[in-house]
Parts: structure tokens; C-alpha cells; sequence
């Protein structure tokens, strides 16, 4: 499938910024104090996930080369930061809140082993996204890469040296997950595409609009909610292969009402009210048209994935920065949301090996590069300053998650309904969310409570979601960013 781009419609962008760090952050309290008397005094911080993405962004700028990556330890719910380089980097990083740790491969190398891999071992059914739990890069090879494919990938993992990178087999096959479930349909030539909604936004003109993965939108210009119903929305934007893998798709009715919600099954919903940066060790959840809602960890940043082309047998789509999880996918699931239990947008689902009863890996396009990207907001209407969408701001709702430990339960297979229990519970005590599961969701065609949220961001009757069962007309537009992404 090739590249392929449709021309904004205005070409404003929205760029989200993070604040610089001054350089009064690097003086410490007492400059009479020795380096010593400093570092045992420094405690390492107990955070939330979402706050560990935020110190893990400052703990970078402030170590500069000697950072080596980071990941969220969620049993002690403290971050972890590697750290490659002198005695002076170590403190900062302690003294920041962080759990310092000392590693041999610095961020560079590190970068430079990818670049390796990229030129030397660009194969269908390969990725590779560095693992900071183990400070080496995570080759994934799946069950196609055999013969002189599997010894050329290894050969260039072991002229990588000793200690920079692991090859780990999949049983499945990478691929995107296009087809399947009942979510956004398109009819093109050869039969009909089926993706899932990932999030309502609005887009640069302000018109109503919504995210999926690029490899739908490149598919298919034009989609409906339903398998032979009239199109609804048409693809303004469009990324894959290459730096991404997202579409945003623009609403044809202007005057559609795009909740910034995710429908989580049997009549429950949970608000969206940021988007932002994941963090390896972090719990999630991912909801998709086909096997509903599950729940996983993030495992790795700014991954390489190489699918098989499916309009070159000979060929490979790369795509490059997603996000890599343990969390489990099937076709269909495309373009789904990748989210907190407390209303926190992180990715849009790419592809993946395995199925929800093996399991797997899965990846996803991170939401603030789509939104960057394409100039869109986060919901229908301006949230949070209308643009600013990474940092940890307020959130309706959002409190004191307990742990950051957000997934919790089962999340595999099974009762998709139940547990997506009740999104009116606080966020020290989001509860229900961990019953996800995946594939008996018949409740989601009646979500007559869905709108009644009170307790996530006082949301009461947030839209009147009666009948979304029913799609005809506008109003089952209404119901795009519940319906379409179960």
C-alpha cells in the first residue's frame, strides 16, 4: 500500500508545546552541599502514570546525552530513568524524583543500533522499539521470517555486539487489521473495508471530524456507519506507510455532535479529556469494533514496524514511531483507541501480531503526533486551550488515579458488556473498567444511559444517546465516537 497524503483543507497546524525547562531548574538548594549530602536526600517521587510521562519528559531535558530512556514501575508506582554518563546526570535524575539507574548503552547508541536495523534488516514481519526495562533494543520477528530471512536478521543483530539487542519470536503474522467487526465501513472496489473510530475531534476549520489509522484512510476516501448505509465522513487526511499511520476524517454534516467519549460496552462510556504521551510500563486499554475491550501494558516507544505490503507481494510498509503494547487485536480493531481508564487519549491501532485468545503484540500510532500532524483538537470543541494536548492538565474528572495502575482486571476475551462498569465511579476508584473483555457486547446497540456520566467531568446526558442502534439520519452521528469504537 503506498504512501499517500490528501490535501488539508486549511493548513493551520496546532503544536503542542511542552514547557522549556529555564536553567534555574538545574540549580540545587544548597550550593555549599556536597554532591553526596544532595543525592541522600533526594526521594524517588510516587506517581500516577500519566505524571510519570510528564517527569520523564523533564528528567530528559534536564540529563541531555546521559539520558537512556525510562519506563513507569507500576508496583511502586515510581519512574525509572536510565541513566549513561557521569555522577552528575545521576543526581539531577534523583533529584528530579526519579529511580536512577546506571546502564551501559546510552540513547545514541542505542539510535544508532535502529538506524543499523534499518538499513540492514528492513524485512516483512520484523519490528524493533527499544526496551528501557532492559536498556537493548527488542527485535520481534513473527512466524513468516524463516530461511535466509531469519539468518540475515539475526546476523545483523549479532553485528549490533554483546548487550545492545534480543530477537523475541512471534507466533502470529504483523499485519493491519483492517477488516472485521462493525464499526466505520467503506465500500471500495473488491468489497467492503471496515475499521474502527478511534477519537472525535474537532478539526483546524472547526468543522467535526474524527481519527483512525492511515492505512483505513488511504483504503477508502469515503465512510459510513453502516455496512450498506450512505457516507458520512470523508478522509481530509491521510499517513501510511513512512512516519505514522493515521487519517483524520472529517464529518460531511457540519452540524454532527462528536462527544469526546469511548464507548467501553453494555450502555458505559468513558470521557476523553486529554491526549497524551504513553509510558512504558504503563497499563491501558484498548477498545475495537471487533473484539471489544482489552487491557495491556505499553512495552515500548517509538517502535519500527515492517508489514507486508498489500499491494506489492515483494514489497514491505514500513511504519516508524508507534507505540508497542502486550495488548491483543484482531482484524477489524484498526484505528481504534489505545486510553487510561481515567480519560487519557495515547494511540490509535496500528497492527499487530496474534488474536485475543494467543494474545500478542500491538501497536499503535501515539494520538498527539496525529493531532500535531493534522492541525485537529482533541473533541468536539476547544480542550484544553485547544491545541496544548500534552500535558498532564486538568482533567475533568481525572483526580487521583490510584497507582496509575490503570487497566486493572481481566482483560481478555469474554463479556465485553459488563465491566466497562461505571465511568460515574471517581478516579480514585475507577470501577469497571477492568472487567474488559472483548466479544459479547449486544447491549451496545441501546445505550439510552450512555450520555449520563455523571462524575466524569459532570457530563449528565451528554448528547442524549438513545438508539444508537439505530443509524439513520444525523443523529447516529451523535453516537460515532461510541458505537464505532466497540
Amino acid at each position: 500500500m503506498s504512501h499517500k497524503r490528501i490535501p488539508k483543507r486549511k493548513a493551520a497546524i496546532a503544536v503542542g508545546g511542552v514547557a522549556a525547562l529555564g536553567a534555574a531548574a538545574l540549580l540545587l538548594p544548597n550550593a555549599n552541599a556536597s554532591q553526596d549530602d544532595k543525592a541522600a536526600d533526594a526521594a524517588p517521587r510516587t506517581l500516577r502514570a500519566n505524571d510519570a510521562s510528564d517527569l520523564a519528559a523533564q528528567v530528559r531535558g534536564l540529563l541531555g546525552d546521559a539520558f537512556a530512556g525510562s519506563y513507569y514501575d507500576s508496583g511502586s508506582r515510581q519512574l525509572v530513568v536510565n541513566v549513561a554518563g557521569d555522577d552528575d546526570a545521576t543526581l539531577r535524575a534523583q533529584q528530579a524524583g526519579a529511580v536512577v539507574r546506571r546502564v551501559d548503552n546510552s540513547t545514541a547508541e542505542l539510535e544508532s543500533a535502529a538506524r543499523t536495523l534499518r538499513t540492514e534488516a528492513t524485512i516483512p514481519g520484523t519490528s524493533w522499539a527499544v526496551d528501557p526495562r532492559t536498556n537493548r533494543i527488542l527485535v520481534t520477528a513473527d512466524s513468516t521470517v524463516t530461511g535466509a530471512r531469519w539468518d540475515r536478521l539475526e546476523s545483523t543483530v549479532q553485528g549490533l555486539g554483546s548487550g545492545m539487542a534480543t530477537i523475541k519470536k512471534s507466533a502470529g503474522t504483523f499485519k493491519t487489521f483492517v477488516s472485521g467487526g462493525d464499526a466505520v465501513f467503506s465500500q471500495v472496489q473488491g468489497g467492503a473495508v471496515r475499521c474502527s473510530l478511534g477519537f472525535n475531534v474537532t478539526a483546524s476549520d472547526g468543522s467535526p471530524a474524527f481519527l483512525t489509522a492511515g492505512h483505513c484512510g488511504v483504503a477508502a476516501e469515503t465512510w459510513s456507519d453502516s455496512e450498506t448505509g450512505q457516507p458520512i465522513a470523508t478522509v481530509d487526511q491521510a499517513t501510511f506507510p513512512g512516519e505514522g499511520d493515521f487519517a483524520l476524517v472529517t464529518y460531511d454534516d457540519a452540524t454532527t455532535q462528536a462527544p469526546s467519549e469511548v464507548n467501553v460496552g453494555g450502555g458505559q462510556s468513558v470521557q476523553i479529556a486529554q491526549a497524551a504521551e504513553a509510558t512504558v510500563g504503563q497499563a491501558v486499554l484498548r477498545m475495537g469494533s471487533t473484539t471489544g475491550l482489552n487491557d495491556g501494558t505499553v512495552t515500548g516507544l517509538d517502535a519500527t514496524v515492517n508489514f507486508q505490503s498489500e499491494t506489492d507481494p515483494s514489497g514491505v510498509d514500513t511504519v516508524t514511531g508507534l507505540i508497542q503494547t502486550d495488548v491483543c487485536a484482531e482484524p477489524g480493531d484498526s484505528g481504534g483507541p489505545l486510553f487510561t481508564q481515567d480519560g487519557n487519549a495515547l494511540g490509535l491501532t496500528s497492527g499487530g501480531s496474534g488474536d485475543c485468545t494467543s494474545g500478542g503484540e500491538t501497536f499503535f500510532q501515539p494520538v498527539t503526533t496525529a493531532l500535531q500532524a493534522t492541525g485537529a483538537t482533541l473533541g468536539a470543541g476547544d480542550q484544553n486551550g485547544g491545541g496544548d494536548q500534552n500535558g498532564g492538565g486538568d482533567q475533568a474528572g481525572g483526580g487521583d488515579e490510584a497507582g496509575g495502575d490503570g487497566a486493572g482486571g481481566d482483560g481478555a476475551g469474554g463479556d465485553g458488556a459488563g465491566g466497562a462498569a461505571d465511568p460515574s465511579a471517581s478516579a480514585e476508584d475507577p470501577s469497571g473498567v477492568g472487567d474488559p473483555a472483548g466479544g459479547d457486547q449486544a447491549g451496545a446497540g441501546d445505550q439510552s444511559g450512555a450520555g449520563d456520566q455523571t462524575g466524569t467531568g459532570d457530563q449528565t446526558g451528554t448528547g442524549d444517546q438513545t438508539g444508537i442502534g439505530d443509524q439513520s439520519g444525523t443523529g447516529a452521528h451523535a453516537g460515532a465516537s461510541r458505537s464505532r469504537t466497540h
